[in-house]
């Protein structure tokens, strides 16, 4: 059961993030993917800002969409250059 909601949870996050950064649509596997790094990713930065989101659910999952949001912008930074 656990597995479905970190699968769930990397779908939503992964959505919202895309949906906060405009682009070229992607798929929900790729959705599902980016909120699961988003949340490795946004859990490292809280560490290195010494910060600590709690452990409620919707905490990780504002944590992962920032993840996911900082994947999108690094992704486009070092994406084709003729693509947006």
């Amino acid at each position: 059961m656990n597995f479905l909601i970190t699968l769930l949870t990397g779908f939503i996050a992964g959505s919202v993030a895309a949906w906060i950064m405009p682009g070229k649509g992607n798929s929900w596997i790729v959705d599902i993917i980016l909120g699961l790094l988003g949340g490795v990713v946004g859990g490292w930065v809280l560490k290195l800002l010494d910060l600590s989101a709690g452990d409620s659910w919707w905490a990780g999952l504002v944590v992962a969409i920032i993840g996911a949001c900082i994947l999108i912008f690094i992704g486009r930074l070092f994406g084709k250059k003729g693509e947006k």
